[in-house]
């Protein structure tokens, strides 16, 4: 089965751009038409957070209209740009958005995976948290899980990353300890997923590998120093393919929204290697 990750979306009101230079909607668009043509599709689509800007109303409405060409299943989660009320005002279809009570999480089967989604946000900050009572939600689903494989996803990356304005700004020191404890008790976890970064990242994380996932748009500036300043590329825009396969278990690609040039053939058509 395969699940694709997006991230980072900051869809803004329409006609408006991030920074004064970025158009976020346009990105997308290009996005989902690269998701609807991939073959074979995912079996769903999840979004891991920075759905909109600000997190007003009208944002949502514009990234609702935005998904509605997307021909396969998606799911949302919180990040810290986004608001849980408004979010789930926008989506009511989505039930799984509304159930949690105070936070904005659930558990469902994608295919052969169970994919539990966290909610990190700390209204009116940029950085995250998983309190108490969240960690003992996701004990409870992954116990519920009884085994199946898992994916955990949530916004902000429970590990420094050396680019030190994210760093200051990822899910709290005390927060991943815990996290990674508590993930450390579960072998079936395949991945612990998340965004914010706007960059691919992979990492030891609780007996099993976290990633981060580049941006639909604009991608932070890949700076690895303590002081270094917040700034983003227009470097191209990618997501993930998470391919799973019970026998070899999870692989993690990271593929360009925009088509390269190619495929071009390694052999000749009577079996030579091209020299």
């Amino acid at each position: 089965m395969l699940l694709a990750q997006i991230s980072d979306l900051h869809i803004k009101r329409p006609g408006a751009l991030a920074y004064r230079r970025v158009d976020t909607a346009a990105y997308l668009e290009r996005c989902v038409a690269a998701l609807n043509a991939l073959d074979p599709r995912p079996d769903a689509v999840i979004m891991t957070g920075d759905l909109v800007d600000q997190g007003d109303p009208e944002q949502y409405e514009h990234l609702k209209t935005l998904l509605a060409p997307l021909e396969i299943p998606y799911l949302l989660l919180v990040g810290n740009h986004d608001d849980r009320a408004a979010l789930r005002a926008a989506f009511p279809d989505h039930a799984e958005l509304q159930h949690g009570g105070e936070f904005v999480h659930y558990a469902v089967d994608v295919g052969a995976l169970r994919v539990i989604a966290l909610d990190s946000l700390v209204p009116g900050q940029s950085a995250g948290t998983l309190c108490d009572a969240r960690l003992a939600w996701l004990a409870a689903q992954l116990d519920a899980a009884n085994g199946k494989p898992a994916v955990v996803a949530l916004h902000h990356p429970p590990f420094a990353c050396g680019i030190g304005h994210m760093d200051a700004l990822r899910l709290d020191a005390a927060a991943a300890s815990k996290l990674a404890a508590l993930i450390a008790r579960y072998p079936n976890v395949e991945r612990v997923i998340c965004g914010h970064v706007h960059r691919p990242m992979f990492v030891r994380f609780g007996g099993t590998i976290a990633c981060a996932v580049p941006a639909t748009a604009h991608q932070v500036a890949l700076d690895i120093r303590s002081d270094a300043p917040s700034a983003f590329m227009m470097e191209p825009p990618a997501y993930a393919l998470h391919y799973y396969e019970r026998a070899a278990g999870m692989v993690t690609h990271h593929a360009y929204v925009d088509v390269a040039e190619g495929p071009y053939p390694f052999y000749e058509p009577e079996g030579a290697l091209i020299d």
